[in-house]
């Protein structure tokens, strides 16, 4: 921890709190502490006051002074998580009668952009399982059907024989809320569904009737942890190092189609998202996608 920190007995003793009531790391009270010792030297040099004598105009204006100095919204708002714990704790401790903070609301974070994958990552990826085992096999379709689709990992293992239509070449998903759409599968989904059905679903499944799509163990739905893992698995095998989830494939499904120009309200559709505000975020993925192609191939990038 910073020498002055330490020097500071009140700070000190919060920043401990930190530690034996919440766990927080060494990195998040050192950070906190410097957070805290700034606005302390601020509310010395401007305000000629303590940190226990300052009022919610004071810490406004050490806001207001961190963001013309170029400080980022998320730099801000650890700032600010810092001085309400502090100062929660120290009106649990009978040290100040208001608390300073109790009005003042966190600043708007940029929503990350969600990881996603290249589609060369994605087609290394889908040809990772081998297809000669019935286990293989089940995982390959699977890929192809959550990438095809854009499905949640949800949906996936849960998944019906009946909810899916080789015919029409579509699958009638329930998402969130039982909330009921179509979406169609493509022709290379559908070959591997079809293939699936007929030939390697009958090996996975025990005496008795099951109308699990995916089946695990015992015939009932894979579960989510499994579907995990079995990605990691297969990520491992097709050498992509980067982080991977069962939701990567949904993000690259997103990102891909509006990369090769679909519209958005139809990518919310096939994602089912209620709201198309929800969707917009994978545009700021397409748009860096864009902005990297045209800084790496652009004679002016």
């Amino acid at each position: 921890m910073d020498t002055p920190v330490k020097q500071d007995p009140l700070i000190a003793r919060w920043l401990d709190m930190l530690w034996a009531e919440r766990g927080a790391s060494e990195h998040t009270r050192a950070a906190y502490g410097r957070d805290l010792l700034a606005f302390a030297d601020f509310c010395d040099a401007q305000c000629g006051a303590s940190l226990l004598a300052v009022g919610r105009a004071q810490v406004q204006q050490y806001l207001a002074g961190k963001h013309r100095r170029g400080s980022s919204a998320r730099s801000t708002a650890r700032a600010l998580a810092a001085l309400r714990s502090f100062y929660r704790y120290c009106l649990r401790q009978g040290l100040v009668q208001e608390d300073p903070i109790a009005l003042i609301e966190n600043p708007k974070l940029p929503k990350p952009l969600p990881k996603s994958l290249s589609e060369a990552d994605v087609e290394a990826l889908l040809h990772a399982p081998d297809t000669e085992s019935a286990i293989g096999m089940r995982d390959r379709t699977m890929l192809e059907l959550l990438y095809a689709c854009g499905l949640r990992v949800s949906e996936l293992v849960e998944l019906s024989v009946s909810q899916v239509n080789l015919r029409q070449g579509v699958v009638r998903v329930f998402g969130k809320g039982s909330k009921e759409r179509l979406v169609p599968m493509g022709e290379a989904a559908q070959e591997w569904m079809s293939h699936y059905l007929a030939a390697t679903r009958p090996q996975l499944l025990p005496p008795g009737n099951s109308d699990a799509c995916f089946p695990g163990r015992a015939g009932r739905p894979m579960t989510r942890q499994t579907f995990w893992y079995r990605i990691k698995h297969w990520a491992k095998v097709a050498g992509i190092e980067k982080p991977l989830s069962p939701h990567t494939l949904r993000h690259a499904f997103a990102t891909h189609l509006l990369n090769h120009g679909a519209d958005l309200r139809v990518v919310q559709l096939l994602l089912g998202h209620s709201d198309l505000s929800t969707t917009q975020i994978y545009t700021q993925v397409a748009k860096a996608r864009l902005q990297a192609l045209h800084r790496d191939h652009h004679p002016r990038g």
